[in-house]
């Protein structure tokens, strides 16, 4: 059988790709528990510095969660009910409940980004789509409700009467419209999705890496804290990036007038 997630390392970069196209990459079980070795293992890498997390065959990024199999488990007797979050649950943490991880991803949406689908890019930092990407919430349409962070995320990312709108009806987003949004990043022709997304590492990995990692860590810490708390909160990442080489050698290559060698410590 073949495995349900694609993981590849080239130089500093990840490439995670779900693998399971004949059904649009729908996230079953075994999907979540390799998904989970995979992001432990992006994690702990020191060599990686940034991943692209995609969907294989180009008629999806996710559709989301895997409705057949829903439906087996519960005429089995073997499904659980389902809420919020994903713990004591195959593959958690997941990636939406990854709350610490400063390492920086990049969706690279093409076709359908739906459920669970959606809500793994909304987790992502950076989001490339294809001009026929669409994005959607469905669950209110099918009795459930986006559990995996949609109802939280989306309504932090989009202005909240715009999310509130998308939550309760299913209604989708073309990917222009969420590019106007400010949901996405950059929109392509599909032809070219693959070097925008190119284009995207280079230059974050131009970047010193303790430092796209502090800055992201403290851009989703502050987010909810009052502006005089955001300045006094501890973040670990900075504390490790104002100490480190890189901290030093970024103003030297700049004086001395040569690309900087970041060495990530």
């Amino acid at each position: 059988m073949p495995p349900r997630v694609l993981y590849a390392k080239e130089g500093r970069v990840a490439y995670v790709t779900l693998n399971r196209p004949e059904v649009l990459n729908a996230l079953d079980l075994r999907t979540h528990e390799e998904l989970a070795e995979v992001w432990d293992d992006f994690e702990r890498d020191d060599d990686l510095w940034v991943g692209v997390l995609s969907g294989a065959g180009g008629r999806a990024f996710s559709v989301g969660q895997d409705l057949k199999e829903l439906v087996a488990l519960t005429e089995a007797g073997r499904a659980r009910p389902a809420t919020f979050g994903s713990r004591g649950r195959p593959g958690w943490p997941r990636l939406t409940e990854r709350f610490s991880l400063a390492k920086p991803l990049v969706a690279k949406v093409g076709g359908y980004a739906l459920g669970g689908g959606f809500e793994l890019a909304l987790a992502c930092d950076i989001i490339v789509a294809s001009e026929d990407a669409e994005f959607g919430l469905p669950e209110a349409r099918l009795g459930l409700v986006a559990g995996a962070g949609g109802v939280f995320r989306l309504t932090r990312q989009l202005p909240y009467r715009t999310a509130l709108g998308h939550l309760l009806t299913g209604r989708r987003l073309s990917a222009a419209r969420a590019c106007e949004l400010g949901l996405v990043n950059e929109v392509v022709p599909a032809a070219e999705l693959d070097k925008a997304v190119e284009v995207w590492l280079e230059d974050l990995l131009a970047c010193a890496p303790l430092a796209v990692r502090a800055i992201k860590e403290a851009a989703a810490t502050s987010s909810v804290l009052p502006l005089a708390d955001a300045f006094a909160t501890r973040y670990v990442w900075e504390e490790r990036r104002m100490w480190s080489e890189d901290a030093a050698e970024g103003p030297l290559s700049f004086v001395e007038k040569r690309p900087p060698r970041w060495k990530g410590r």
